[in-house]
């Protein structure tokens, strides 16, 4: 047995490829998994991202909904529409102004004005956020490339809880309101043409 081989010299060529295959397995399982969790933060740093946002032009809203309030010859009707960026003396690198073209840059925020007739361009619309990814905002969920759209209005007292606004129920303040996804595409058709 003295000067016998215990391995042969194809025995551990194929112990080490079989190492090799089983690294770089391994390997891609975690870059696999890397990828995934990488994937899952940027979905939530994007939605924090536009959740702060949101809130900050909803707390602005409240305050010039106060302001107006307060004037005697204001009328939070007058404001329905406005773009609340306007209210908000931070600008955000993620707000491109006025929304140009038919398709806006994923993970931006721009405003999309109402066109009264095809050459006049009113100072109302609506706020549109096109996401950078699969993301969820305020329980409205939107795809890759997918707009969401909100617009200033007016909160009201509802006295009698019917979720509907008579004559008689005085505007309370302003709001951003979802625009649903049927309802938002024909405004935005509408403010095209």
């Amino acid at each position: 047995m003295k000067g016998q081989r215990l391995f042969s010299a194809e025995g551990l060529e194929s112990a080490r490829l079989l190492r090799l295959a089983v690294s770089f397995s391994l390997l891609a399982l975690l870059v696999w998994f890397l990828l995934g969790v990488l994937e899952r933060e940027a979905r939530k740093a994007e939605e924090q991202s536009a959740n702060l946002i949101l809130n900050q032009l909803r707390a602005s809203l409240v305050i010039k909904g106060a302001e107006v309030m307060l004037s005697r010859n204001g009328r939070l009707e007058e404001y329905q529409g406005i773009n609340p960026f306007e209210l908000v003396n931070h600008q955000w690198p993620s707000y491109t102004g006025l929304c140009k073209g038919p398709q806006y840059e994923p993970g931006t925020w721009c405003f999309l004005q109402e066109e009264q007739n095809v050459t006049a361009k009113t100072d109302r619309g609506w706020l549109l956020y096109t996401a950078n990814q699969p993301i969820t905002l305020n329980g409205r969920g939107a795809e890759a490339s997918e707009s969401l759209a909100w617009k200033v209005t007016t909160e009201y007292a509802d006295r009698n809880k019917n979720g509907q606004r008579e004559q008689s129920e005085r505007s309370t303040g302003l709001k951003l309101s979802p625009v649903s996804s049927a309802k938002q595409s024909v405004l935005m058709q509408d403010a095209r043409h």
